[in-house]
């Protein structure tokens, strides 16, 4: 009898080990910098990550008639450029057929050549210098708009909504920064405004003395910041310091939920102006409520800015995967490319012969009760 009850327990064994190996395993890496200044920014897109694993597994997602397994395969780039690239390196080296990544564009511009010569689909859910779709590979996409759009539409906002007179620009240095900051001047002056003072500063940088007394001069109405929260904070508390009342305006790198924290109580209510790389109105709001408050049971916290961009992004890779039934990058990545209609929780997605999203929106904000409180949605 005990013979017997042994034998069937190892035949039951066998077979749930045999169920197991026949289930193949899909690797997809995330990066974003979980270390460092912005790690709140980089955790709530790994987040994202997980919450788009997690339902996909769920779901008991098929490819080319065979139940798969995703795995998430999390990378930490501290939002440097060195690291960037060694942990893009690091995922190739896994074998990871995809990645959803990086947060910044000074990381995600040099990851990208190491992703595209592996050939190897990268889709960043956060990245909006220009450069990053424009350097003539076919593995890199994004799914926000790019900074032409976003410092452009700021650019005219501050002229022809705030009435921006005397506008002072910041800028940290760095890709993004820089870029951001530029796009904006040139909207600024397109819409027949002036420049009255230029400052930089780094992703670093704590005190901001020195620019900011050589900008109070200016008696600035506007003063704009190419650059992260984590520095934005504290810019902001210092300006209050210095008696500078002027509007303070940012691309999505400020646009979190956490700059009311590290401005240290500073902001007045609508004294800053940003604008998120993305947006949805009407009845898509839904869509978007609905994960927030999945998100928010799912990690007891907040979205930050762009966890919902990432979920997005895990998704239209997959759903390139299930398309093409292969999860190969080689028979996938001409699936993806053409992806089109693709109905997210932050929009509807479809990419153009860069990579970047068609008709990308934005959505400006200001902040209210230390709460973001919606401007509008333009595209």
């Amino acid at each position: 009898m005990n013979l017997r009850l042994n034998m069937i327990v190892l035949a039951a064994a066998a077979a749930s080990t045999g169920t197991l190996y026949a289930q193949e395993v899909v690797k997809i890496g995330h990066v974003g910098p979980t270390s460092g200044g912005i790690a709140h920014l980089g955790k709530d897109n790994e987040n994202g990550a997980k919450m788009a694993i997690d339902d996909l597994n769920a779901k008991g997602t098929t490819i080319g008639g065979k139940k798969v397994k995703f795995e998430l395969v999390p990378e930490d780039d501290a939002g440097d450029p060195k690291q960037g690239t060694a942990v893009a390196q690091k995922l190739v080296d896994s074998k990871v057929v995809g990645v959803i990544g990086h947060l910044n564009s000074g990381t995600s511009i040099p990851a990208s050549k190491i992703y595209s010569d592996a050939g190897i689909p990268q889709i960043s859910p956060s990245a909006t210098n220009p450069k990053f779709t424009r350097q003539g590979f076919k593995t890199t996409f994004r799914v926000v708009a790019d900074d032409v759009h976003l410092g452009g539409t700021l650019g005219r906002y501050a002229v022809k909504e705030l009435k921006g007179k005397s506008i002072a620009v910041i800028d940290d240095r760095t890709a993004y920064g820089q870029g951001v900051a530029e796009e904006f001047s040139k909207a600024v002056k397109a819409s027949g405004g002036a420049i009255a003072e230029t400052q930089f500063t780094t992703d670093k940088a704590t005190d901001f003395t020195a620019i900011l007394t050589q900008i109070k001069a200016k008696k600035p109405d506007v003063v704009f910041f190419g650059g992260m929260d984590a520095v934005a904070g504290p810019m902001i508390r210092q300006m209050k310091q210095l008696g500078i009342t002027a509007k303070f305006m940012g691309g999505d790198g400020i646009c979190s939920s956490e700059l009311p924290k590290l401005a240290g109580g500073a902001m007045a209510d609508g004294q800053v102006v940003c604008a998120e790389a993305g947006g949805v109105e009407g009845t898509q709001k839904v869509g978007m409520d609905k994960f927030k408050e999945d998100y928010k049971k799912k990690f007891g916290i907040e979205v930050q800015v762009y966890a919902p961009y990432v979920y997005d992004a895990m998704n239209v890779l997959v759903a390139a995967m299930v398309k093409a039934g292969s999860s190969d990058p080689k028979v996938y990545l001409p699936v993806l490319a053409k992806t089109e209609g693709y109905k997210g929780v932050t929009g509807t997605i479809a990419f153009d012969e860069k990579g970047d999203v068609k008709n990308g929106a934005l959505t400006l904000y200001t902040y209210k009760g230390e709460k973001r409180d919606q401007i509008a949605v333009v595209r």
